[in-house]
């Protein structure tokens, strides 16, 4: 077993996320951010940001993200790892960029970066492996020593990922009026993606119908469905649904779509519904325009008794997880035999991203992976 306390060679994590606006004026110009190089007209994007103008023009993903790295730093301290822990996002401030020149300039060589997503895409890791080789290059291009970055496996099937997002099934189950609560169907909701994309996630032997972005999705909504009928006796139908596209309507993309899941369930007898974002880390704005908002709207029409489990945010359980995964991926770093913390049918995810794995669509510069532009 590797020291619990030992992270060498790594001298620091790097909290890799999205963004977000955090006022009015801020909606706009983070929406370009978002879709530069698309061509999407001002006027557009105004139309777009109109869920996050819902909620005064904030994101919650920012604020959540700073809980996350108060609860890591926390669960650290308390374990022995001296390790700093820095946060940049990818379309708004702190930047990627900005976070990792400050990290040069701090002296760090060796980062080791969580995204924050648990599954292999080409938006949900190769992306942000390409935001980690501009940010590079833009370090480069300055004259300063680059360091030598390195990204954690996915985290899907962890049972520091899973264990949160059980109990949150539970406690919606629990607070569904008695009646209707043994009857109750369960969706485990996630980001829709074209199917192209999804084909083509995870490593080449892994293409194919769905790709591994479904089949990972799958194996956790299958654990966390057989560990409620474990717990609760019940054995509750479920089914993997989707929310958030937002491409052009003539490219397929992922479906049921979890409102027209919600009508086809009414249809068909089902008593209540609990909806479990199990593809989000945080209840950031998707998780609360389109379930809290749109999701149970529609099921305020349908007269359907509906809850929406939590994701695993702050959790304590989400943090040591992260900590054994840092603890594990130096230890495979130093060269030693580690047996990685995976629960399901899938196994552990690679540490290192190989060639052809959730290709873009354009070949783009990468960094931490088998086909990474910096060494």
């Amino acid at each position: 077993m590797p020291d619990a306390r030992d992270v060498s060679p790594y001298d620091a994590l790097l909290l890799l996320s999205f963004g977000g606006p955090e006022g009015p004026d801020d909606v706009v110009p983070f929406l370009e951010n978002v879709t530069r190089g698309r061509g999407i007209p001002k006027d557009r994007l105004k139309e777009v940001g109109q869920h996050y103008f819902l909620f005064g023009g904030v994101s919650p993903i920012n604020d959540q993200n700073r809980a996350l790295l108060d609860a890591l730093r926390k669960d650290f301290a308390e374990h022995g790892l001296d390790l700093p822990v820095y946060w940049g996002n990818r379309n708004w401030a702190p930047y990627l960029t900005d976070t990792l020149r400050e990290m040069v300039r701090d002296g760090r060589r060796r980062i080791l970066v969580l995204a924050t997503s648990a599954y292999a895409s080409y938006s949900g890791c190769r992306q942000y492996r390409e935001n980690l080789a501009d940010a590079l290059a833009a370090l480069e291009a300055e004259g300063l020593e680059l360091p030598k970055v390195d990204k954690l496996r996915h985290y899907f099937n962890h049972p520091g990922f899973l264990e949160p997002m059980i109990d949150g099934v539970l406690r919606s189950l629990a607070e569904l009026p008695e009646d209707v609560r043994d009857g109750a169907h369960l969706a485990f909701s996630t980001h829709s993606i074209p199917t192209a994309s999804a084909d083509t996630s995870g490593p080449v032997e892994e293409h194919g119908d769905g790709g591994a972005y479904v089949r990972q999705h799958l194996d956790v909504a299958r654990q966390i469905a057989d560990a409620v009928r474990e717990r609760t006796g019940v054995d509750h139908p479920w089914q993997l649904v989707y929310q958030s596209r937002s491409g052009a309507p003539h490219i397929p993309w992922l479906e049921p779509d979890i409102c027209d899941h919600l009508d086809e369930r009414h249809a068909a007898g089902a008593p209540a519904v609990v909806i479990a974002p199990i593809g989000f880390v945080s209840d950031h704005m998707e998780v609360l325009y389109d379930l809290d908002t749109e999701a149970k709207a529609r099921a305020e029409e349908l007269g359907l008794p509906m809850r929406r489990s939590a994701t695993v945010g702050a959790d304590p359980r989400f943090a040591a997880a992260i900590r054994e995964l840092v603890v594990e991926r130096a230890a495979v770093e130093r060269g030693q035999d580690v047996t990685p913390c995976a629960l399901g049918a899938l196994g552990a995810s690679h540490n290192l991203c190989p060639v052809g794995c959730c290709p873009a669509r354009a070949p783009r510069p990468v960094a931490a992976g088998a086909d990474s532009t910096y060494a």
